[in-house]
């Protein structure tokens, strides 16, 4: 996937903008997804390290998927994307077309994509009356751009992404009773 997006183009909203609704276990998944960026070497958190952060620290997340061995899979793609597959997105700003482009950078911060599903993430939880987003909120968020580098990873490791946006909206209906 080859990012429509400029390179240069403004990473989107600043580390506070985007984690001061979160809850303390969100929080910490955004801080996963930001220390991999750092680490990958790529200027902006995108929908992938949001899914891998999610993966390793949400249990409810985890256990929407169809098996153990699915999210192994998952998780295997997305550790390979430093060593090989996901290289050629390394420095590159991810934008489905979500999001309209925007110009120079300003700061470290989220790819367009990945703003947009925290964007989703908080319009769930708004509409259930939460405060707050839950994981499966951001899970949500990943899946419904069928663009984002999240959704291509599932697609490559054989996820039913239809399938898993009703389990997650199964899992989200249960957390809220």
């Amino acid at each position: 996937m080859h990012s429509r997006t400029p390179s240069g183009a403004e990473p989107g909203p600043t580390r506070e903008e985007l984690d001061s609704g979160l809850t303390a276990e969100l929080a910490s998944v955004v801080s996963g997804a930001r220390r991999r960026a750092v680490r990958d070497g790529d200027r902006q958190i995108d929908t992938a390290h949001l899914l891998h952060s999610l993966l390793e620290a949400d249990p409810e997340v985890r256990a929407v998927f169809e098996s153990g061995a699915q999210t192994v899979r998952i998780l295997g793609y997305l550790v390979q994307r430093s060593i090989g597959y996901g290289l050629q997105w390394q420095g590159t700003v991810e934008d489905s077309g979500a999001v309209p482009v925007v110009t120079p950078v300003r700061e470290t911060g989220w790819s367009p994509a990945a703003t947009t599903a925290m964007e989703v993430a908080l319009e769930r939880a708004e509409r259930r009356g939460e405060p707050r987003p839950l994981g499966m909120d951001l899970l949500a968020g990943l899946v419904a751009d069928k663009e984002c580098r999240a959704v291509e990873v599932l697609a490559r490791a054989r996820v039913d992404v239809p399938a898993l946006l009703s389990r997650i909206e199964v899992g989200c209906r249960q957390s809220a009773q």
